[in-house]
């Protein structure tokens, strides 16, 4: 039997309760003091550095700004194509041509010129911008062919198409041929173009070829090594032999620079072989003029060459004085023999045969039995045979020795026929056989 006990000492049927803990015995109060703030640390060197190391990371990792740039190469892109828009904009303006025309000018084209260098004419006389293009578009229009050579009235601001035309259409000067035999003394070329209609006088022609009127020829070589020796002319010798087509409305300076360019032309390959042989080209025409004069004929050339070659260089005692001893220019006045100091052209000019006698001071310059080697100047206007000839005088002529020649009397059945001599005695038997003993 289970006894249940109603009162308060009596135990219960309950569920058992958390133990409180006991309550914590007070503690000391402590004494309130005033807070003072302890000092700032100054930071250490390694801190400074890991401060600055960590900001730069900060920035690193911070994202960056990148420049467009498509946006650029977009931008590139277009101002090319702009600049180019802008310059094909200017070439077919070239080609049309400009509302607006230049003044007149005469562009006058030569024959056998080039597109090339027709276009570089136009381009430098301002008639065109574009050199280039020009050549580009005759050459592809098929006009080339027309154009032709002469004096034209062109504009800046022509449209190309009217400029071809009229470089197209045949406007050519007039023109004239004029012949200078070789061996023409410098008073018998002015007289031909004088007698031509193309120089108004002998003096004229003259004082342009010596430059006694202003007038430069520096522009070729052998103008400038002309030397300035008291000869009579600085042209003679110079003004090439030869056949020439010519404008006939030109002014002195044109005829005469023809003339001088193509002596240079036909010179210039002979300096190699001048210097080899220790001369000037100046002397090498001097000779050349004699070995004209005196030859007569080209297949002699060579052997009158070596004859006055050994006269001037021998070593035999009899040629001491090298004497060049051509009637061609001397002392000697007969009427029978051309003589550059009697009866040519020169002497006429000067008017020594009027007066009765060579100046002293003439033959002191030019007398070949007196003077000792070559003479002042030239005596002719060689032709190349010539020229050729005296820098390369016949080898076996040279080596044997002649000296002498002669050749045979125009009324005689030798006439034209050459003799050669090495002494004095076998040339007087050659001038007997030449038909020249009286």
């Amino acid at each position: 039997m289970r006894i249940n006990r109603n009162d308060n000492g009596g135990m219960e049927n309950r569920a058992p309760q958390a133990q409180q803990p006991a309550p914590a015995a007070p503690r000391a109060k402590q004494p309130v003091r005033d807070a003072v703030p302890e000092p700032a640390k100054q930071p250490t060197e390694n801190a400074k550095k890991q401060a600055k190391k960590q900001k730069k990371r900060s920035k690193e990792d911070r994202p960056k700004r990148r420049f467009p740039v498509g946006c650029l190469v977009v931008l590139i892109v277009l101002a090319l194509v702009a600049f180019g828009g802008w310059k094909v904009m200017q070439f077919y303006s070239e080609i049309d041509g400009d509302s607006s025309l230049g003044a007149e000018q005469t562009v006058s084209i030569e024959q056998g010129s080039s597109v090339s260098t027709i276009a570089g004419q136009l381009k430098e006389a301002g008639i065109i911008q574009y050199d280039w293009l020009f050549k580009e578009y005759v050459k592809y229009s098929g006009k080339a062919s027309g154009i032709q050579y002469g004096d034209f009235t062109l504009r800046s601001g022509m449209d190309y198409n009217t400029i071809i035309q009229t470089i197209s259409t045949e406007v050519r000067r007039p023109t004239t041929n004029v012949t200078i035999p070789e061996g023409t003394t410098a008073v018998g070329v002015a007289q031909i173009f004088v007698d031509a209609g193309l120089v108004d006088s002998v003096d004229t022609f003259l004082n342009c070829a010596n430059g006694t009127d202003g007038s430069d020829f520096s522009q070729y070589s052998f103008w400038t090594q002309i030397p300035d020796n008291g000869r009579l002319m600085k042209c003679e010798g110079y003004l090439f032999p030869e056949t020439y087509n010519v404008y006939a409305d030109e002014d002195v300076y044109y005829y005469v620079d023809i003339l001088y360019s193509e002596f240079e032309k036909q010179t210039e390959g002979l300096t190699d072989t001048i210097n080899e042989k220790g001369t000037t080209l100046d002397d090498v025409v001097k000779l050349a003029s004699f070995i004209q004069e005196e030859a007569g004929l080209e297949s002699e050339d060579a052997k009158v060459s070596a004859c006055f070659h050994n006269r001037l260089e021998s070593d035999d005692p009899q040629w001491s004085e090298h004497l060049l001893q051509s009637n061609a220019c001397s002392y000697i006045t007969q009427d029978v023999e051309n003589n550059y100091l009697w009866n040519s052209p020169t002497a006429e000019y000067y008017g020594w045969p009027e007066s009765g006698a060579i100046p002293e001071d003439v033959l002191n310059q030019y007398d070949t039995y007196r003077v000792s080697g070559l003479p002042a100047g030239p005596i002719s206007c060689p032709g190349y045979a010539a020229i050729e000839a005296a820098l390369n005088p016949d080898q076996e002529y040279l080596d044997e020795g002649y000296f002498f020649f002669v050749t045979g009397h125009p009324d005689t059945d030798v006439a034209g026929q050459y003799f050669y001599a090495k002494t004095a005695d076998e040339h007087q038997q050659n001038v007997e056989k030449a038909g020249w003993a009286y």
